[in-house]
């Protein structure tokens, strides 16, 4: 089983950034690939990004290419996701997920609350 807690959501102001981390349990974390889906209110959960067990592999939709970057770091079973040049419809709960492949992310963490305000 694997547990992912994510943390460094907030309020900020439009432009603005924020980093969101997401700690992972298990000895697995380096096997897995990880991903950030968001989901807006009344709106269904959105992929943002994912990054391979190597780190040497990186996606992310269009909408926030150029602007959120995702990385790992297995030493520390920890995935980020900074965010940079924020908008308002950035705004969503934002969640991580982990699996054995990108295709594959099966386990979820409670999400953690983005606000950017115009």
């Amino acid at each position: 089983q694997v547990q992912l807690v994510e943390s460094g959501g907030g309020l900020v102001q439009a432009g603005g950034s924020l980093r969101l981390s997401c700690a992972a349990s298990g000895r697995t974390f380096s096997s897995f690939a990880m991903g950030w889906y968001r989901q807006a209110p009344g709106k269904e959960r959105q992929f943002v990004a994912a990054i391979n067990w190597s780190g040497g592999g990186t996606y992310y939709t269009d909408s926030v290419k150029g602007r959120f970057t995702i990385s790992r770091d297995n030493a520390k079973i920890t995935v980020y996701l900074q965010m940079n040049s924020l908008k308002p419809e950035d705004t969503a709960v934002y969640y991580c997920a982990a699996g054995l492949g990108i295709g594959d992310l099966r386990y979820w963490g409670q999400g953690t609350q983005v606000t950017v305000s115009s």
